[in-house]
Order: structure tokens, then C-alpha cells, then sequence
């Protein structure tokens, strides 16, 4: 591998995935950059595991997806394995597929049989229950050798760093949008039940609790219909 080039792909990359202007654009740019800078890497895609149900995002190619599926439906595969397992293991090569009957003897011959040779994970970040890990994956058996396996975990570094800071934007616009909201509804409650802000707000916290429903998707409802049901 010409590292001094790699270095200035990986530079060019780190600028390019802070200056996304979403947390989806950000996804996109790191599973895409996996393709064009790790050797071998012919798929990629973020996997997160919220408790045991997974959610596939920014995938390059169907091949991701299907993995993913499949290990959920068997429950079992490696990014079960890499999120029971502790923080210090942050990354996993499987050189050959093949070799991995014993290991996930229902997940190995479904994948091989979907195409995938080898794979590679690296951890994001772990979050409560959540787990979420950036996944290579390559149709030829041995194709991840130990220079990809670093090449990749340079990328996952620069990869969790823009993740992070993408995740924090997105949840403070959210987080304003929702009191923007609340505020909204708030003020519908005052002027057609005449009632203070205190009041208001006890009005929309009630209805959230003896329904069951959000605080944010009471106020939602609240101002797109005028008045709660």
C-alpha cells in the first residue's frame, strides 16, 4: 500500500465527513469512503444493534442489508458476538467465511451462500443498549489481510470522531424542534382554554402519561390538528 497517498486520501476524507451537512450524508461518506480505501472492501455499512433488534444504515451495496437481515433472523453472527463482548475489542477480522461453520453454524453458510467472503467490524460506539459498528465485507475469501485491517481501523477512527459529533448535532435540533413544539401547542391550550403556561404544559404532560403517548408526539398532534382528541 502507498501509505503517503493513503494519508492524503485520509485527510481529504476526515475533512470531507465533518463538513456533511447531515447525519445521514455523514453515514454515507464513511461507508463509501470504506469501498474506495481499504483494499478489498467490495460492501460496508454501519450496523446498530438497539438491544437485539438491527438496523442497517448508509449500506453501499444489498449485500450488507442481507447480512444484517440474517444475522437478526438467527441470532447469531459476528456483530452479535462483537457487541456482547467488551469495549477493549473493538475490532474483528474473519479471514475466511468458510472457516466459520463451528463458530455460527447457522449464520457462515447462509452468508457464503449470499456472497460474502471475508468481513471485517469496527466498533463506533456503544450506548446504553446500542451498539453500532462499521462492517467490510469482501464476495473473496482472504481478501482482508493485516494492512487492511489497519487501513480500516484508521478509517473507523476518523469514522467515530464524525459520527459522534453528527449524532450530538442531530439530537440538539431535535431537542430545539421539540421545544419549538411543546411551546406551540402550549400556546394553543392558553388561548383557547384560557389557561397560564403552567397549566398548559400540565394539560399536554397528563395527556402523555395517561395515554402513553411522547410528550413531543402529543404536542405534534396538538398543533397539526388544533386541539387534542
Amino acid at each position: 500500500m502507498d501509505w503517503a497517498r493513503f494519508a492524503q486520501q485520509m485527510a481529504s476524507m476526515a475533512r470531507d465527513l465533518l463538513a456533511q451537512e447531515s447525519l445521514a450524508a455523514t453515514l454515507e461518506r464513511i461507508t463509501r469512503s470504506a469501498t474506495e480505501l481499504v483494499d478489498g472492501c467490495d460492501a460496508a455499512g454501519i450496523l446498530v444493534l438497539h438491544d437485539r433488534a438491527v438496523e442497517t444504515l448508509a449500506p453501499t451495496h444489498e449485500l450488507v442489508t442481507e447480512s444484517d437481515q440474517l444475522q437478526q433472523q438467527l441470532g447469531e453472527g459476528p456483530c452479535y458476538d462483537a457487541a456482547r463482548s467488551s469495549q477493549e475489542e473493538r475490532v474483528f477480522r474473519i479471514a475466511d467465511l468458510t472457516g466459520e461453520h463451528q463458530r455460527w453454524p447457522a449464520y457462515a453458510p447462509q452468508a457464503r451462500e449470499l456472497g460474502v467472503g471475508s468481513m471485517m467490524g469496527f466498533l463506533l460506539f456503544t450506548e446504553d443498549e446500542d451498539f453500532g459498528a462499521l462492517n467490510l465485507y469482501s464476495r473473496k475469501p482472504g481478501a482482508f489481510i493485516e494492512v487492511s485491517e489497519l487501513a480500516g481501523w484508521l478509517l473507523a477512527s476518523h469514522a467515530a470522531v464524525a459520527f459522534s459529533s453528527a449524532r450530538t448535532h442531530a439530537q440538539m435540533e431535535q431537542a430545539v424542534a421539540t421545544r419549538h413544539t411543546i411551546g406551540e401547542a402550549m400556546g394553543i391550550l392558553m388561548g383557547s382554554r384560557h389557561l397560564t403556561q403552567e397549566e398548559a404544559f400540565d394539560v399536554l404532560r397528563r395527556y402523555s402519561q395517561e395515554n402513553n403517548i411522547k410528550l413531543r408526539e402529543v404536542a405534534r398532534r396538538l398543533c397539526e390538528r388544533g386541539s387534542l382528541p
